[in-house]
């Protein structure tokens, strides 16, 4: 099959007065039909697995795939899935929506602020996020990040166990909430940034598998069955996805989610593909020191949390766990005078360093406010986690509402023996991950900003990209232009000189 064939959209999308085409990788089938409006329709059998066919329907209705007349399952790419991971897909119309064009995002310029759309409001909805916007615009951000809005199981999680990545989750407001969303944050002047995922899909990931072989046992990940980049379709399901988001809803950005966990030996790798393919920007989480999605894949920019790390053992003295090589002065300097700082994105907080504590609590007040206005004064591209503008106090934990018992049970037991050997958690119950009052507790208020960060963000606009560092006991000093922070590590004071 041609590359020009492989690229054709999957999924159903609607063609001006022809009804909708739709178009499904499934090579495990012999035959492959769409119900829709009552009745079934043949699709053709176009070769190499795919099967395609143009029906009279329209944007609204909903559909499932039969596979040889016995598996009736959503679209591995449907758009929308208003019932849930085990409802039917629905056709949506994405040429429709209305998004105002973004604005142009640069490394130097961007202050990004990462938000979970279910917890940053009561309503925890796209449209409840869009009254907070020109806050965010004021206290400085330049784009949000939003954590991934894919449809996963059960309404309430954290988002990284997405099932059908191209359907915005229903209980935040589906696709038209999160184009209402996108076009709302370009016309306050920010961009937006989307949290994606392509390691793994989660729980009810055997419905996709149904389709073809989309999974592969020849690498494993810790989430799930690891995606089987070697098939061209695989792919394009994962591109495909991401051209959407950045093209027919307007999405400036991408942050793809544990790149560590996405195995591909072919010769180009499926994320420099994507990067050549895709436009806006893309930034990569990776978990150790791995610069491959700079110096290999092309990526704009990447997570990397030495930064964090070392700040965090430093104030508060842990050392367990993956803390256990941070925690030096010395390892600060080396973190904030790194090559290209511009191309590294750190935080004080974000939902991992937060979320993935036993009970997640945040850094108290006086240790965040200098983690913060060392990161803030940094070279590097700053991320705050939401509340972080005002020194939120509210946990942000680990939350669940996995559809499927035992998974539930699974991941309660997981959650609990995973912190079993942690000392600084001793005595304290694990929340449960199920239980409605975690995401409850993890919700975030909304008070005036503390100034002192609006002024640090302020400042990153007029002075110099050039950063001194200095060190004196446990007093560190930085110095850019005419504007100096001391932050003292020992005491947790810092203090800003222009």
């Amino acid at each position: 099959m041609s590359t020009q064939v492989w690229q054709r959209p999957f999924g159903a999308v609607p063609v001006k007065g022809r009804g909708v085409e739709f178009r499904v990788w499934a090579p495990s089938a012999s035959r492959v039909a769409v119900r829709v409006r009552g009745a079934e329709h043949p699709l053709a059998d176009e070769g190499d697995g795919v099967f395609a066919a143009t029906v009279d329907a329209e944007a609204g209705d909903d559909y499932f795939y039969v596979l040889d007349g016995t598996d009736v399952l959503p679209d591995p790419c449907s758009r929308h899935q208003p019932d849930g991971i085990k409802g039917p897909s629905r056709i949506v119309d994405t040429s429709s929506l209305s998004i105002a064009p973004g604005p142009e995002l640069f490394l130097e310029e961007l202050v990004l602020y990462e938000l979970h759309v279910g917890t940053f409001t009561h309503r925890g909805t796209f449209d409840a996020a869009i009254e907070h916007l020109p806050r965010l615009r004021e206290l400085g951000v330049t784009a949000i990040e939003l954590m991934p809005v894919a449809t996963f199981p059960g309404d309430r999680g954290w988002g990284y166990d997405g099932v059908y990545a191209y359907a915005a989750h229903p209980a935040y407001g589906g696709p038209a909430g999160l184009a209402r969303l996108v076009d709302a944050a370009h016309r306050e002047g920010l961009g937006v940034v989307l949290d994606v995922v392509y390691n793994h899909i989660g729980p009810g990931s055997e419905a996709i598998g149904r389709f073809g072989p989309y999974f592969t046992d020849r690498h494993e990940t810790f989430w799930g069955d690891a995606i089987d980049y070697s098939q061209p379709a695989v792919r394009e399901w994962a591109i495909q996805n991401a051209l959407m988001w950045t093209t027919e809803f307007g999405i400036d950005g991408l942050r793809l989610d544990a790149v560590h966990a996405i195995y591909d030996d072919s010769p180009v790798h499926v994320l420099r593909e994507l990067k050549e393919r895709v436009p806006g920007i893309v930034i990569s989480e990776m978990g150790p020191d791995d610069f491959r999605p700079l110096d290999e894949w092309g990526h704009d920019a990447m997570w990397l949390d030495n930064l964090h790390h070392e700040l965090h053992v430093v104030l508060t003295g842990e050392r367990e766990g993956y803390y256990a090589d941070f925690g030096s002065l010395e390892g600060v300097v080396r973190e904030l005078e790194r090559e290209q700082p511009e191309r590294l994105v750190v935080a004080a907080q974000n939902h991992d360093q937060v979320g993935n504590r036993a009970i997640g609590d945040r850094l108290p007040p006086d240790a965040h406010r200098v983690a913060l206005a060392v990161v803030l004064f940094s070279l590097e591209t700053p991320l705050l986690f939401m509340g972080e503008g005002h020194d939120e106090t509210a946990p942000f934990q680990f939350f669940t509402d996995h559809i499927d018992p035992a998974i539930a049970e699974a991941t309660r037991e997981g959650r609990k023996r995973e912190f079993a050997a942690f000392s600084s958690f001793s005595g304290q119950e694990v929340p449960d991950p199920q239980a409605r009052s975690t995401f409850d507790r993890s919700r975030i208020s909304h008070p005036p900003f503390d100034p002192f960060y609006a002024e640090l963000i302020a400042l990153r606009r007029t002075l110099p990209r050039e950063l001194a560092v200095e060190v004196a006991g446990n007093v560190l000093t930085m110095r850019r232009g005419p504007a100096t922070l001391i932050a003292d590590l020992e005491r947790k004071t810092v203090e800003l000189r222009t």
